[in-house]
């Protein structure tokens, strides 16, 4: 390596750590959240925090458990399992979780920290930025059946989470 690039790499490194120490750079302000019409796979979005704001739900830090509890959610659409991703819910530029949110593509909803206790399924695809209304889901629009615990659930969006340990969601479109 030569002294020219040795010295580059210094300088670098010391802007790095100048960054670091007094926090200079900021963040680049959230994209808004829209909940998308088309049809799956819908990814996670990446500025969780735009789509806590519209769901109306609080923020915790990554590290809140409070209230923890796991469900179980499953998406099924004319006859094709749909999916869960991993992040939903979760903003990782920032640290923040909603109370509702996934680590992988299982199935396993999260519900911790602060308002775990009363979000619900409509809040949760608000969460994902998927249209959910009763009628459509994404894309889809049609028959909806959402079971929780296998009783049938009449308002669907307004189900609360953590009232059930597994829900499912059937669409069918007849299309």
């Amino acid at each position: 390596m030569t002294g020219r690039a040795r010295a580059g790499g210094l300088r670098a490194a010391l802007a790095a750590s100048l960054v670091l120490l007094c926090g200079c750079v900021q963040q680049a302000p959230p994209a808004p959240a829209t909940l998308r019409t088309m049809p799956p796979p819908w990814p996670a979005p990446r500025d969780g925090i735009s789509y806590f704001e519209l769901a109306g739900v609080p923020s915790s830090r990554l590290d809140d458990r409070t209230g923890q509890r796991v469900i179980t959610v499953s998406v099924r659409i004319d006859g094709s399992d749909v999916p869960l991703v991993p992040n939903i819910g979760l903003d990782l530029p920032r640290a923040l979780q909603a109370p509702a949110h996934t680590h992988d593509a299982s199935g396993t909803v999260w519900l911790e920290g602060a308002g775990a206790a009363s979000v619900t399924l409509g809040q949760f695809f608000t969460l994902w930025g998927v249209r959910f209304d009763g009628r459509c889901l994404g894309a889809a629009c049609g028959q909806v059946t959402v079971t929780a615990d296998g009783v049938a659930v009449d308002a669907p969006a307004a189900l609360v989470l953590s009232s059930a340990s597994d829900v499912q969601i059937r669409l069918a479109s007849g299309g």
